[in-house]
Protein backbone atom coordinates (compact mmCIF):
# COMPACT_ATOMS: atom_id res chain seq x y z
CA UNK A 1 0.00 0.00 0.00
CA UNK A 2 1.45 3.19 -1.31
CA UNK A 3 0.90 6.73 0.39
CA UNK A 4 -1.62 7.58 -1.61
CA UNK A 5 -4.01 4.46 -0.68
CA UNK A 6 -2.77 4.87 3.04
CA UNK A 7 -3.86 8.93 2.87
CA UNK A 8 -7.41 8.08 1.71
CA UNK A 9 -7.73 4.54 4.05
CA UNK A 10 -7.06 6.79 7.23
CA UNK A 11 -9.10 9.37 5.53
CA UNK A 12 -12.39 7.44 5.35
CA UNK A 13 -11.58 5.58 8.07
CA UNK A 14 -12.57 8.88 10.43
CA UNK A 15 -15.35 9.60 7.50
CA UNK A 16 -13.90 12.72 6.71
CA UNK A 17 -14.11 14.13 3.77
CA UNK A 18 -11.32 15.42 1.90
CA UNK A 19 -12.12 19.26 2.06
CA UNK A 20 -12.85 18.51 5.89
CA UNK A 21 -9.06 16.48 5.87
CA UNK A 22 -7.92 19.68 4.15
CA UNK A 23 -9.00 22.04 6.91
CA UNK A 24 -7.44 20.32 9.38
CA UNK A 25 -4.09 20.21 7.53
CA UNK A 26 -4.63 24.08 6.36
CA UNK A 27 -4.25 22.86 2.45
CA UNK A 28 -7.39 22.78 -0.30
CA UNK A 29 -9.46 19.84 -0.96
CA UNK A 30 -7.87 20.20 -4.26
CA UNK A 31 -4.17 19.60 -2.72
CA UNK A 32 -5.66 16.39 -0.76
CA UNK A 33 -7.33 15.10 -3.67
CA UNK A 34 -3.73 15.33 -5.52
CA UNK A 35 -2.49 13.49 -2.91
CA UNK A 36 -4.86 10.52 -2.82
CA UNK A 37 -4.30 10.62 -6.68
CA UNK A 38 -0.69 10.51 -6.30
CA UNK A 39 -0.36 12.93 -9.06
CA UNK A 40 1.79 14.96 -5.83
CA UNK A 41 3.76 14.35 -2.57
CA UNK A 42 2.86 16.68 0.43
CA UNK A 43 6.00 18.37 2.27
CA UNK A 44 7.90 16.53 4.62
CA UNK A 45 6.32 19.24 7.10
CA UNK A 46 3.08 17.85 6.00
CA UNK A 47 3.31 14.44 6.36
CA UNK A 48 4.40 14.76 9.74
CA UNK A 49 1.30 16.96 10.54
CA UNK A 50 -0.41 13.81 9.38
CA UNK A 51 0.78 11.25 11.13
CA UNK A 52 0.35 13.01 14.34
CA UNK A 53 -3.15 13.57 13.30
CA UNK A 54 -4.10 9.79 12.80
CA UNK A 55 -1.36 8.52 15.01
CA UNK A 56 0.86 6.83 13.48
CA UNK A 57 4.33 6.95 12.27
CA UNK A 58 5.55 8.47 9.20
CA UNK A 59 7.14 5.36 7.92
CA UNK A 60 3.95 3.54 7.99
CA UNK A 61 2.44 6.20 6.48
CA UNK A 62 4.65 6.32 4.01
CA UNK A 63 5.34 2.91 3.33
CA UNK A 64 1.74 2.09 4.02
CA UNK A 65 2.82 -1.08 6.75
CA UNK A 66 3.11 -1.06 10.55
CA UNK A 67 6.86 -1.48 11.94
CA UNK A 68 7.69 -4.83 12.72
CA UNK A 69 8.27 -5.05 16.74
CA UNK A 70 11.23 -5.87 17.45
CA UNK A 71 12.24 -9.52 18.64
CA UNK A 72 11.92 -10.16 22.37
CA UNK A 73 15.50 -10.83 24.01
CA UNK A 74 14.96 -13.34 26.90
CA UNK A 75 16.48 -12.59 30.09
CA UNK A 76 19.72 -14.30 30.78
CA UNK A 77 19.47 -16.66 33.76
CA UNK A 78 20.52 -15.60 36.74
CA UNK A 79 24.05 -16.50 37.77
CA UNK A 80 24.47 -17.74 41.32
CA UNK A 81 27.78 -17.36 42.88
CA UNK A 82 29.07 -20.62 43.19
CA UNK A 83 30.77 -20.94 46.81
CA UNK A 84 32.97 -23.50 47.77
CA UNK A 85 32.56 -25.14 51.04
CA UNK A 86 35.12 -26.80 52.88
CA UNK A 87 33.96 -30.33 54.31
CA UNK A 88 35.98 -33.82 55.13
CA UNK A 89 34.25 -36.77 56.84
CA UNK A 90 35.77 -40.28 57.54
CA UNK A 91 34.14 -43.00 59.50
CA UNK A 92 35.61 -46.23 59.65
CA UNK A 93 34.79 -49.39 59.43
CA UNK A 94 35.52 -50.94 62.68
CA UNK A 95 32.95 -50.32 65.64
CA UNK A 96 33.00 -50.58 68.87
CA UNK A 97 29.51 -50.84 70.99
CA UNK A 98 28.02 -49.09 67.99
CA UNK A 99 30.21 -46.38 67.76
CA UNK A 100 33.08 -46.03 65.13
CA UNK A 101 36.46 -46.12 65.90
CA UNK A 102 37.38 -43.20 64.45
CA UNK A 103 34.61 -40.32 63.10
CA UNK A 104 36.39 -37.24 61.66
CA UNK A 105 33.70 -34.23 60.09
CA UNK A 106 35.37 -30.99 60.02
CA UNK A 107 34.67 -28.22 57.55
CA UNK A 108 32.38 -24.78 57.79
CA UNK A 109 29.45 -25.95 59.29
CA UNK A 110 28.03 -27.54 62.30
CA UNK A 111 29.62 -30.77 61.35
CA UNK A 112 28.92 -33.46 64.05
CA UNK A 113 31.73 -36.29 65.12
CA UNK A 114 31.02 -39.15 67.44
CA UNK A 115 32.98 -41.86 68.08
CA UNK A 116 35.67 -43.76 70.23
CA UNK A 117 38.05 -41.10 68.55
CA UNK A 118 35.83 -38.03 67.25
CA UNK A 119 37.23 -34.99 65.57
CA UNK A 120 34.93 -32.48 64.50
CA UNK A 121 33.78 -28.78 64.62
CA UNK A 122 31.56 -30.56 67.29
CA UNK A 123 32.65 -33.70 68.80
CA UNK A 124 31.57 -36.32 71.32
CA UNK A 125 33.76 -39.21 72.22
CA UNK A 126 36.07 -41.64 74.41
CA UNK A 127 38.65 -39.59 72.71
CA UNK A 128 37.23 -35.84 71.07
CA UNK A 129 38.92 -32.68 69.55
CA UNK A 130 36.60 -29.87 68.36
CA UNK A 131 35.69 -26.46 68.65
CA UNK A 132 32.71 -28.03 70.85
CA UNK A 133 34.14 -31.72 72.59
CA UNK A 134 32.74 -33.78 75.23
CA UNK A 135 34.26 -37.19 76.50
CA UNK A 136 36.64 -38.77 78.65
CA UNK A 137 39.55 -36.61 76.84
CA UNK A 138 39.07 -33.94 75.12
CA UNK A 139 40.56 -30.74 73.76
CA UNK A 140 38.67 -27.91 72.25
CA UNK A 141 37.52 -24.30 73.17
CA UNK A 142 34.85 -25.40 74.80
CA UNK A 143 35.31 -28.88 76.61
CA UNK A 144 33.50 -31.36 78.99
CA UNK A 145 34.67 -34.39 80.20
CA UNK A 146 37.20 -35.73 82.56
CA UNK A 147 40.85 -34.71 80.77
CA UNK A 148 40.44 -31.51 79.46
CA UNK A 149 42.83 -29.99 77.25
CA UNK A 150 40.70 -26.73 76.53
CA UNK A 151 41.54 -23.04 75.10
CA UNK A 152 39.00 -20.92 76.31
CA UNK A 153 36.36 -22.98 78.85
CA UNK A 154 36.60 -27.09 80.51
CA UNK A 155 34.44 -28.40 82.87
CA UNK A 156 35.59 -31.77 84.71
CA UNK A 157 37.78 -33.81 86.44
CA UNK A 158 41.28 -32.60 85.55
CA UNK A 159 40.94 -29.61 83.73
CA UNK A 160 43.51 -27.02 81.78
CA UNK A 161 41.72 -23.95 80.13
CA UNK A 162 41.72 -20.22 80.31
CA UNK A 163 38.63 -20.53 82.47
CA UNK A 164 38.34 -23.91 84.67
CA UNK A 165 36.13 -25.87 86.43
CA UNK A 166 37.11 -30.07 88.01
CA UNK A 167 38.09 -31.84 90.65
CA UNK A 168 41.84 -30.21 89.67
CA UNK A 169 41.59 -27.30 87.80
CA UNK A 170 44.38 -24.97 86.27
CA UNK A 171 43.48 -22.23 84.25
CA UNK A 172 43.43 -18.08 83.91
CA UNK A 173 40.63 -18.53 86.05
CA UNK A 174 39.85 -21.66 88.23
CA UNK A 175 37.65 -23.29 90.20
CA UNK A 176 37.87 -27.09 91.56
CA UNK A 177 38.34 -28.91 94.80
CA UNK A 178 42.25 -28.45 93.55
CA UNK A 179 42.43 -24.62 92.04
CA UNK A 180 45.88 -24.00 90.26
CA UNK A 181 45.21 -20.09 88.34
CA UNK A 182 45.37 -16.16 88.09
CA UNK A 183 42.56 -16.35 89.94
CA UNK A 184 41.68 -19.61 92.23
CA UNK A 185 38.75 -20.83 94.29
CA UNK A 186 38.43 -23.98 96.00
CA UNK A 187 39.64 -26.49 98.61
CA UNK A 188 42.71 -26.04 97.85
CA UNK A 189 43.31 -22.78 96.19
CA UNK A 190 47.23 -21.40 94.61
CA UNK A 191 47.13 -17.69 91.89
CA UNK A 192 47.26 -14.89 92.00
CA UNK A 193 44.49 -14.32 94.03
CA UNK A 194 43.61 -17.41 96.24
CA UNK A 195 40.34 -18.03 98.16
CA UNK A 196 39.31 -21.00 99.77
CA UNK A 197 39.87 -23.43 102.95
CA UNK A 198 43.26 -23.83 101.96
CA UNK A 199 44.70 -20.61 100.25
CA UNK A 200 48.62 -19.46 99.05
CA UNK A 201 48.76 -16.51 96.55
CA UNK A 202 49.53 -13.06 96.40
CA UNK A 203 46.29 -11.98 97.73
CA UNK A 204 45.26 -15.45 99.86
CA UNK A 205 41.62 -15.69 101.39
CA UNK A 206 41.13 -18.88 103.47
CA UNK A 207 38.55 -20.26 106.95
CA UNK A 208 42.10 -21.78 107.79
CA UNK A 209 45.30 -21.12 106.50
CA UNK A 210 45.72 -18.52 104.00
CA UNK A 211 49.80 -17.65 103.02
CA UNK A 212 50.69 -14.72 100.66
CA UNK A 213 51.63 -11.28 100.39
CA UNK A 214 48.17 -9.70 101.79
CA UNK A 215 46.49 -13.23 104.07
CA UNK A 216 43.57 -13.47 105.45
CA UNK A 217 42.07 -16.73 107.48
CA UNK A 218 42.47 -18.60 110.83
CA UNK A 219 46.04 -18.64 110.37
CA UNK A 220 47.13 -16.06 108.49
CA UNK A 221 50.93 -16.18 107.32
CA UNK A 222 52.85 -13.15 104.87
CA UNK A 223 53.24 -9.49 104.70
CA UNK A 224 50.29 -8.34 106.02
CA UNK A 225 47.97 -10.29 107.53
CA UNK A 226 44.51 -10.06 109.36
CA UNK A 227 43.80 -13.56 111.21
CA UNK A 228 43.53 -15.22 114.43
CA UNK A 229 47.12 -16.03 114.79
CA UNK A 230 49.74 -14.06 112.66
CA UNK A 231 52.62 -15.10 111.59
CA UNK A 232 54.83 -13.64 109.35
CA UNK A 233 56.57 -14.87 106.35
CA UNK A 234 60.14 -14.74 107.61
CA UNK A 235 59.22 -17.20 109.93
CA UNK A 236 60.68 -20.79 109.48
CA UNK A 237 58.72 -23.52 108.33
CA UNK A 238 59.65 -25.66 111.51
CA UNK A 239 57.83 -23.32 113.82
CA UNK A 240 54.66 -22.66 111.10
CA UNK A 241 54.35 -26.52 110.84
CA UNK A 242 54.12 -26.92 114.83
CA UNK A 243 51.40 -23.93 114.89
CA UNK A 244 49.76 -25.24 112.19
CA UNK A 245 49.45 -28.64 114.00
CA UNK A 246 48.36 -27.23 117.49
CA UNK A 247 45.78 -25.08 116.23
CA UNK A 248 44.76 -26.84 113.32
CA UNK A 249 45.14 -30.59 114.09
CA UNK A 250 42.75 -31.83 111.27
CA UNK A 251 44.85 -30.23 108.53
CA UNK A 252 46.01 -32.69 105.69
CA UNK A 253 49.73 -33.64 106.15
CA UNK A 254 50.29 -32.54 102.48
CA UNK A 255 48.75 -29.18 102.72
CA UNK A 256 51.50 -28.65 106.28
CA UNK A 257 54.35 -29.61 103.72
CA UNK A 258 53.22 -27.42 101.03
CA UNK A 259 52.74 -24.23 103.90
CA UNK A 260 56.19 -25.00 105.69
CA UNK A 261 57.97 -25.59 102.39
CA UNK A 262 56.63 -22.12 101.40
CA UNK A 263 57.65 -20.87 104.15
CA UNK A 264 61.44 -22.48 104.00
CA UNK A 265 61.71 -21.78 100.30
CA UNK A 266 60.71 -17.86 101.30
CA UNK A 267 63.00 -17.95 104.17
CA UNK A 268 66.58 -18.63 102.12
CA UNK A 269 65.95 -15.87 99.55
Amino acid sequence: MNFAEKLMELRRSKGWSQEQLGELLGVTRQTVSKWELGSTTPEMEKIAAISELFGITTDELIKGTKPQPEPAVAPLPEQKPTTRKFHYEYKSEKSWHGLPLVHVNVGFGKYRAKGVVAIGNIACGIISLGLVSAGVVTVGLVSVGVLILSAVVGLGVFSLAAISGGLFAIGGAAIGLFALGGAAVGWTAMGGAAAGTYAIGGMASATNIAFGGIASGHIAIGETTDGIIEIAESTPGAEIREIVLRELPDTPEFIVDIVSQFAESNDKK
